[in-house]
């Protein structure tokens, strides 16, 4: 493309884009008219229709493309479009659905965004398109139904009047009302209706002789209506408002809106009952229909999170009636990798095969299943036996999911992991049993999936405690909660102690003193092991610098070994932090030993292993800690840049009694000789006798820590140890 002065589009070429870009409006445009005129009530023709629809469209397009995102020109196009009429049940879907159809591919962002992104945007655009749409439809019915009751306040006002003063006024009156009128007598029989009342109920052979207002009894009547009638026809009340529906001879419902009123004589005295009825059967159905779309998945047609919320709520309350309750939240298996490699539309055909054969695992209608995210499902089960049939539903619903779901020509093998929670209703909020059942859905997948589990509070209370020592972690590092403990290690060939495993400890405000094995895993997945890995670092160097200056010139020959993770290892600034550490200090790198275990280097390739080379060759000593845990292949060690073996205590655990077991004496014997061979020093771990001590000696062995020597402990207790058997 050729540009213009500022390096842009050329003028002809702006005006050929806006061109296009106009063209797609319009186009957008004549596809949503053809989708929604057939079912407003407006007035326009066609023709007319869609080219009242040309600036609305543009506005959605805009909307489409803004930065920042602002969904408020959707709004007012909802609002616009119950102006043009658009008013009818079935125009909200056929709105909704042209714009989800068409607004995108023929007016698509510019400049251009990712395909996803664009229809999350289309999506936003339609909720608040519908939200416009509800709440001018509101207005508009409040509006009217205002109207109409001051036409109805009119007409009682000159109803009461004429019958008071001229029968021939009344009767005008009566006649010509757009609503509804009726007088009935008090016992309630049906004295007159006008023309518009008798339409609404299919005409006046509906209100045959003797026809009485208490045979209009219907099953969705409002609780304590007729109590609110009896009040009124003896005198206690002057009116009464209600919404009602009724059975037309036909059989159909009308929904009216009635407001009825005692009318009484010169002296006050109870005369007649003067009705009046509005149709709202449209505006019902309407509702209706909003209220279905707002509480069911559009894809599947399940009851959404909404309405089943609303469901465990009332369960919950004790409102229901059932004493006990059960709920199944099911989140499908790899559901990711069916949209990532066959697309969003491969990925809905499948949600909606599987919500069909879970909707067919509900047995009796106190199972309730919906679909409450992308490829979740949560099932409510009411009843005495709740705990059992939840249980018996999640087996159903597992079984309908083993036949392959064909899509696209493709069998797909569905799974599913389920969490099963019940429990008494009354006792426990809709938090915690949604808790729980997320809880025990995922330690169905942490299972192997394809199965359901059912809740236990002690695996919840562990998860609950892990969670809340995760989010603790980054604030307790800064509020120095940490601390440091040392073991010592001695070298066994003539006891002294040769430096010391940094071992850092969670002094935590509510659970006490943690151990490593309690959070270094939560800080590794959360990659505060970084952070905290560096502090353990520092700390343990300016440790080892105190101890060589207070040893004087015995002070060289001591060693402080420090863990490393494996997020340290494939961290980019491992080896500019540990050098800078070591300088700060003043420590030289022959006092420092990194420790790294053995099933954290197999397999490690070159690029891996190179921070420790360059480590190594600055002549800081790497360990290989747990050795004989992961694979022990002995091969592997002439390539890896260590030092010193660390034997893990599997292997020493049978020399801490004697007889002493020689199998482990074979096996310590023989990786000992071969670690010396390749010039590595050995240590041991776990030393806790005297017997295991001396045998270790007498093997060869160079170092050992373990509770025989001492336990982990401040620093100041390096130098005074108290050789004693653990035993």
């Amino acid at each position: 493309m050729t540009s213009g002065p500022a390096g842009g589009p050329r003028p002809r070429e702006r005006a050929e884009e806006t061109t296009a870009a106009d063209a797609g409006i319009r186009r957008f445009a004549e596809l949503w008219s053809g989708a929604v005129h057939p079912v407003t009530a407006t007035t326009m023709s066609r023709t007319e229709f869609e080219a009242h629809l040309v600036p609305l469209a543009r506005r959605l397009s805009a909307a489409l493309a803004s930065q920042p995102f602002d969904t408020a020109p959707a709004y007012e196009v909802g609002a616009a479009l119950v102006g043009a009429q658009c008013t009818e049940p079935e125009a909200l879907p056929a709105i909704l659905g042209a714009i989800d159809s068409h607004l995108v591919p023929h007016c698509p962002p510019d400049p251009p965004m990712a395909d996803e992104e664009a229809r999350t945007r289309c999506t936003r655009l339609q909720h608040a398109l519908a939200a416009g749409f509800v709440r001018e439809l509101r207005k508009r019915e409040r509006d009217q139904h205002e109207a109409l009751s001051r036409a109805a306040e009119a007409a009682r006002t000159e109803a009461e009047k004429a019958l008071h003063a001229s029968e021939a006024k009344f009767q005008a009156v009566f006649e010509g009302a757009v609503i509804g009128v009726g007088i009935c007598g008090l016992d309630g029989e049906i004295l007159v209706v006008n023309d518009a009342m008798a339409r609404m109920f299919g005409g006046m052979d509906f209100f045959r002789p003797g026809r009485n207002v208490n045979e209009f009894v219907h099953p969705e009547d409002a609780p304590g209506v007729h109590e609110i009638y009896r009040e009124l026809v003896t005198g206690q009340r002057d009116h009464f408002r209600v919404e009602k529906p009724h059975y037309r001879d036909d059989g159909s419902v009308l929904w009216t809106n009635l407001t009825v009123t005692l009318l009484r004589d010169s002296t006050g005295a109870p005369q007649y009952q003067l009705t009046l009825a509005e149709d709202i059967t449209e505006h019902r159905l309407l509702r209706e229909r909003l209220r279905y779309e707002a509480t069911h998945d559009e894809l599947t047609g399940l009851p959404n999170r909404t309405l089943f919320l609303e469901h465990l709520d009332k369960v919950l309350a004790g409102e229901s009636g059932a004493e006990r309750f059960g709920v199944c939240y099911l989140d499908l298996d790899g559901f990711k990798a069916v949209n990532d490699s066959l697309g969003h539309i491969a990925g809905d055909r499948l949600i909606k095969v599987v919500a069909e054969r879970l909707q067919a695992c509900a047995a009796t209608p106190d199972e309730l299943i919906a679909r409450v995210g992308g490829d979740e499902f949560l099932a409510l089960v009411t009843g005495p036996t709740a705990q059992q049939d939840s249980a018996a539903l999640a087996g159903r619903m597992l079984a309908a999911l083993e036949e392959p779901v064909r899509v696209d020509g493709r069998e797909l093998l569905v799974r599913a992991s389920i969490g099963v929670v019940d429990g008494a209703a009354g006792e426990i909020g809709r938090a915690e049993v949604l808790r729980s059942a997320d809880i025990t859905m995922y330690r169905a997948k942490a299972a192997g999936g394809n199965r359901y589990e059912l809740a236990d509070a002690d695996s919840n209370a562990r998860v609950i405690a892990r969670h809340s020592l995760t989010n603790g972690l980054p604030a307790a590092l800064e509020r120095g909660e940490f601390f440091i403990e040392y073991q010592p290690l001695v070298r066994l060939a003539d006891g002294t102690v040769r430096g010391a495993e940094a071992l850092v400890r969670w002094l935590h405000p509510t659970h006490g003193v943690l151990g490593p094995d309690q959070f270094i895993p939560l800080a590794e997945d959360t990659g505060l092991i970084v952070p905290l890995g560096r502090w353990v670092l520092e700390q343990a160097a300016r440790q080892a610098r105190d101890w060589r200056d207070a040893a004087g010139g015995d002070g060289d020959r001591l060693r402080v070994n420090v863990n490393l993770s494996p997020c340290q290892l494939s961290h980019p600034s491992l080896v500019s932090d540990t050098v800078a550490v070591l300088e700060d200090a003043g420590l030289c790198p022959s006092a420092l030993c990194l420790e790294v275990t053995e099933n954290d280097l197999i397999g490690a390739d070159e690029d891996a292993l190179r921070p420790l080379r360059q480590l190594a060759d600055l002549g800081v000593d790497i360990a290989l800690d747990d050795f004989g845990t992961g694979y022990s292949n002995l091969s592997y060690l002439r390539r890896l840049p260590v030092s010193t073996l660390k034997l893990d205590r599997s292997f020493t655990r049978g020399m801490q009694r004697a007889p002493i077991d020689p199998v482990d004496v074979k096996i310590v014997e023989g990786i000992v000789s071969l670690a010396h061979t390749l010039d590595l020093a050995v240590t041991v771990e776990g030393v806790e006798t005297a017997v295991q001590a001396e045998y270790l000696r007498g093997l060869g062995c160079d170092t050992a820590q373990g509770w025989y020597y001492a336990r982990p402990g401040p620093p100041e207790r390096l130098h005074t140890l108290a050789l004693a058997d653990a035993s």
